[in-house]
């Protein structure tokens, strides 16, 4: 079967364990931290971010081949490594940046109703739920050293636990999860 690569944005607190674990997984083929839905690229870098100012979310794009995983499988290994009710935070990390989001691009009407169908389900479990969730408005590239930060320095900070990511890599995603 032919590759098929499509592509989703991933907000959960700090980007460097998001980027980590969406590595680990299958089907993944590519990802990059950067900024998200913010007010422009002139504001698009970590001093200005850290300001909570620009609106922008920490945010890893990943791309992955549709026909080795899927929008669900994603958003369950996110699901799994959030805390969705909390708003502006996660973990030890705060500031407007680490926002939990998931953006899809705008003319990408599958993702859409993936992420629209998985959040709801999220949502009715979740008291407070507070994941933004909406098309994706604009996305830069965060510095180099932000780029595979763990791979570099794998004793660097992170609010993933290394066991989690190594668990939900290995696990075999049951896409009737979030199926009704």
């Amino acid at each position: 079967m032919d590759e098929e690569i499509r592509t989703i944005y991933l907000a959960g607190g700090c980007f460097w364990g998001i980027e980590h674990l969406m590595k680990a997984l299958p089907g993944v083929v590519d990802t990059a931290c950067g900024y998200a839905n913010g007010t422009g690229a002139a504001d698009a870098n970590y001093e200005k971010v850290c300001t909570g100012t620009t609106n922008f979310r920490e945010t890893v794009r990943v791309r992955y081949d549709a026909t080795k995983t899927s929008v669900d499988a994603l958003l369950y290994a996110l699901f799994q490594v959030i805390e969705p009710d909390a708003v502006n935070r996660q973990g030890a990390d705060v500031g407007t940046q680490y926002q939990a989001g998931i953006y899809w691009l705008p003319n990408d009407r599958e993702a859409e109703e993936a992420v629209t169908r998985v959040c709801g389900i999220e949502r009715a479990r979740t008291p407070g739920f507070a994941v933004e969730v909406k098309p994706l408005e604009n996305y830069f590239e965060a510095e180099e050293y932000h780029q595979d930060y763990l791979d570099k320095n794998p004793d660097g900070y992170c609010h993933v636990p290394s066991a989690k990511i190594r668990e939900l890599s290995e696990l075999a995603y049951d896409d009737s999860y979030y199926r009704l």
